[in-house]
């Protein structure tokens, strides 16, 4: 960041010519000294404020309004216009010339190069006028790709064009509409993240990120936001789409089935494996600009969402749940492997989850199908402790009870503690590991590790537990 600042002090600070940077959410993001003298405003008056609030209030300068707004909905293209601009001393003409800012082919924002033209269109000697403005656009495009590089934003087009293809679409306010969200978290992240070296863990966590993005992208989602090592996606918005569901089941599918590359990619650093739970709904939310004068996002409000939450909750590694919603919504085949029954907090009643793995045509993208790994009896079993936890904090109780049989992703624990199906425990054993109740049978439960050492279930032959048929060998 120090150095693109001084980039742009060093290029733009001694310019003749006006430069100003609006971004796609209406913030200006930069005007130089020469645009506020052209333009007559203060530093504090433009920079940091929004476009509108600046200048729509004056309306003898709309023709200068509208060639900036007219910029913004050709973004694809460069501009240039003549306009008359008033100020308290007289008529000034002013020449625009626009541009994108883009970083890794994304568009960001609106770069605008202001040229006080009011002497030039007076002169009679044309090809001095014609000499200056080809001089204005060289030194545009050498400008355009320094700010290119400095000023960075990421916003979905699709979010930009709902936002500038209305009057209101800068303003506070929503709507209400029906949509798909998809919900995504790693599994036994935060004790991972405590293992690895910060500048590893942010490597490893955009490459995945990365990877997750380019397959939202292909279905026609929209991301909303990162939420520390999970995403919060929607579909159907802002561009309205009757294939909402599907299409978020296909990404989803299409995210899994990218774990395997992303986890190959991991080894070869030296890192470790990933696993991603992803729970999706169908259903009617709040939908439109949130936040404050100063602070807008674009964002989805409703219990719908937090109903995406408690199912994506329930997930374990690898595994894709759908709401009765969302599988109502989808037309194309779905591959279900099993369901399962919940009763989220939040909802009246118990509702049928289904494990999805596979959506038919005109997706055709399927998961491959893994060979249940088997449990292996422990030669004496192991006593621990353990206890349930509340989000992800433990309830203070603590439990006792023997794992009987194991495997690197599951075990069987013999309790005397009634247990709730889908209940997420805290296991103490020499380290603490994190597993979810899966099934329940005579006293019995199976659970499925969602967060362990990384040199298990090695560690725990070292600590003299060894499975059936080890001590013969």
């Amino acid at each position: 960041m120090e150095r693109e600042t001084l980039i742009r002090n060093s290029i733009i600070s001694d310019m003749s010519e006006g430069v100003m940077a609006v971004r796609f959410d209406g913030r200006i993001e930069l005007a130089n000294d020469a645009a506020l003298a052209i333009l007559e405003k203060t530093e504090e008056e433009l920079v940091g404020s929004s476009f509108v609030r600046a200048f729509f209030g004056e309306e003898e300068n709309d023709a200068f309004v509208q060639s900036v707004l007219d910029a913004v909905y050709e973004k694809g293209r460069r501009m240039e216009s003549y306009v008359p601009y008033r100020t308290g001393r007289g008529e000034k003409q002013l020449r625009i010339v626009s541009s994108c800012l883009r970083e890794q082919e994304k568009m960001t924002g609106v770069i605008l190069v202001i040229s006080d033209v009011t002497e030039l269109t007076e002169m009679r000697d044309a090809m001095k006028a014609i000499d200056r403005i080809q001089a204005l656009n060289h030194q545009l495009e050498m400008r355009n790709r320094v700010l290119q590089e400095t000023f960075g934003r990421y916003l979905s087009d699709d979010i930009v064009r709902e936002i500038l293809d209305s009057p209101s679409g800068w303003k506070l306010g929503g709507q209400k509409r029906e949509l798909t969200i998809l919900m995504s978290d790693l599994r036994g992240f935060t004790a991972l993240s405590e293992r690895m070296e910060p500048q590893d863990l942010i490597t490893m966590l955009n490459h995945f990120f990365g990877e997750m993005y380019e397959e939202i992208e292909r279905c026609r989602g929209t991301l909303i936001e990162f939420l520390g090592d999970g995403m919060l996606v929607i579909f159907g918005a802002p561009a309205p789409s009757e294939t909402h569901a599907a299409d978020a089941v296909a990404a989803a599918v299409g995210m899994q089935k990218r774990m395997e590359a992303v986890n190959r990619w991991n080894a070869e650093r030296g890192y470790e494996p990933l696993a991603m739970g992803i729970g999706i709904n169908t259903d009617a939310v709040i939908l439109g600009n949130i936040g404050s004068e100063k602070r807008t996002k674009y964002g989805v409000l409703g219990a719908a969402v937090n109903l995406t939450g408690r199912i994506e909750s329930y997930t374990t590694e690898g595994q894709i749940l759908i709401s009765p919603g969302t599988r109502a919504a989808v037309a194309s085949e779905l591959r279900i492997s099993h369901t399962l029954s919940v009763q989220p907090k939040g909802v009246d009643g118990s509702i049928e989850l289904s494990s999805v793995t596979g959506i038919g045509a005109p997706y055709g993208i399927y998961l491959a199908q893994k060979a249940e790994e088997k449990l292996q009896p422990l030669a004496r079993g192991l006593n621990l402790t353990f206890s349930a936890l509340e989000g992800k904090h433990g309830s203070g109780e603590t439990k006792e009870g023997t794992i009987l049989a194991l495997s690197e992703k599951e075990a069987i624990l013999k309790t005397d503690a009634e247990l709730a199906l889908y209940t997420n425990l805290m296991l103490r054993i020499g380290e603490d590991l994190y597993a979810k109740v899966t099934g329940a049978e005579n006293g019995t439960y199976r659970l499925c590790f969602t967060a362990k050492p990384p040199c298990f279930p090695a560690w725990l032959r070292e600590a003299g537990y060894e499975a059936e048929g080890e001590k013969e060998a």
